[in-house]
């Protein structure tokens, strides 16, 4: 019987900076504070799922360089109780790094990032002889260069390891990253249909549909949500869409039930900063569907977990255990949306 969550895909070491303001081109901020921490998809949500539940069994798939960067992944990951066995050293290129730009007064934050071994990572890397868990989650597409890579049987790369991770009885979740690009249709689509659960944000679900997510005024179209969980489902998603934004969570099942699920309100002064609140949403709606729990229920979970992760500056130290996760929900405050 298969058992726990993987997490395959950019194993990335994030260097934090908090910043006073963003400059202008050409221009000066200071840097407030230096932290280090490790990043990326399957990092971030296989350590806020160890957090959460210690429990589970959890296992990280990808591909890092034989330099120190790579090592400190190795030992984050192992001190969480992950099992890395999976992951591929390559001598030849460096690991994966991003320069992290948060402003202190609001959190946004700004990427700048090294490719490094995440580039490499193939279908071949993949040995499901040995991997065992119940769910594959791989991100982010558009950021793994040899898996976008074409393959003129399913399309891409992507979509032919989705569908062999199914062939073994694994279900399947993607997300994506927000890159500033039109390859979203061309390099999305094709992995829809081997996909069970699609989790990503609403300027990534935009993109990759079409259809707008935000008016000029940078509103959040909250009518546009079902649309585009409609759009992403009649494109191939096998069980359900989930979309975030910091206004809420929203998702859709193979059978059209719609949910929406406002964010909590924040007391001011609480986020430290952002990084990483897009992953601990995903980990939170992928802790649910792993435990059974209904949609309703896995977007409280999901959007309480995202608010845990705002408390701290880096993408997993804010992280609680499921109960207090649970209680952040019920006693914060929930934004005010329309339900449409």
């Amino acid at each position: 019987m298969r058992q726990g969550i993987a997490a395959a895909g950019n194993l990335t070491v994030d260097y934090v900076k908090t910043i006073d303001s963003y400059p202008r081109e050409g221009n000066l901020s200071n840097i407030l504070s230096l932290g280090k921490s490790v990043g990326g998809a399957p990092t971030n949500v296989s350590i806020d799922l160890s957090k959460m539940d210690r429990s589970i069994p959890l296992q990280v798939i990808g591909a890092i360089g034989n330099d120190e960067d790579g090592q400190f992944l190795i030992d984050i990951l192992k001190h969480n109780g992950i099992d890395t066995s999976q992951i591929r050293i390559d001598p030849t290129i460096g690991t994966s790094f991003t320069d992290v730009m948060s402003v202190e007064s609001t959190g946004s934050r700004s990427f700048f990032h090294y490719r490094g071994a995440n580039q490499v990572l193939s279908v071949e890397h993949f040995d499901f002889s040995k991997i065992k868990a119940k769910i594959l989650h791989v991100g982010y597409a558009l950021l793994l260069d040899a898996l976008d890579a074409q393959d003129d049987e399913y399309g891409t790369a992507m979509a032919k390891l989705l569908s062999m991770a199914q062939s073994y009885g694994i279900k399947t979740s993607l997300d994506v990253v927000s890159e500033n690009s039109d390859r979203f249709s061309s390099i999305i689509p094709p992995s829809l249909k081997y996909c069970n659960y699609f989790i990503v944000n609403e300027f990534e679900s935009s993109l990759t549909t079409g259809i707008p997510d935000r008016d000029e005024n940078g509103r959040l179209i909250v009518e546009n949500m079902k649309r585009i969980c409609e759009k992403l489902l009649s494109m191939g998603v096998n069980d359900l869409v989930v979309i975030h934004a910091p206004e809420g969570g929203f998702a859709m099942e193979s059978d059209g039930n719609y949910y929406i699920q406002p964010s909590l309100k924040l007391p001011e002064g609480y986020i430290k900063g952002a990084v990483g609140a897009g992953d601990a949403f995903c980990a939170g709606m992928l802790y649910s569907i792993y435990k059974g729990w209904d949609t309703k229920r896995a977007l409280e979970i999901a959007v309480s977990a995202a608010a845990a992760c705002l408390s701290h500056i880096n993408a997993t130290d804010g992280m609680k255990d499921i109960s207090a996760i649970e209680e952040l929900y019920r006693t914060m405050e929930k934004r005010k949306l329309p339900m449409v």
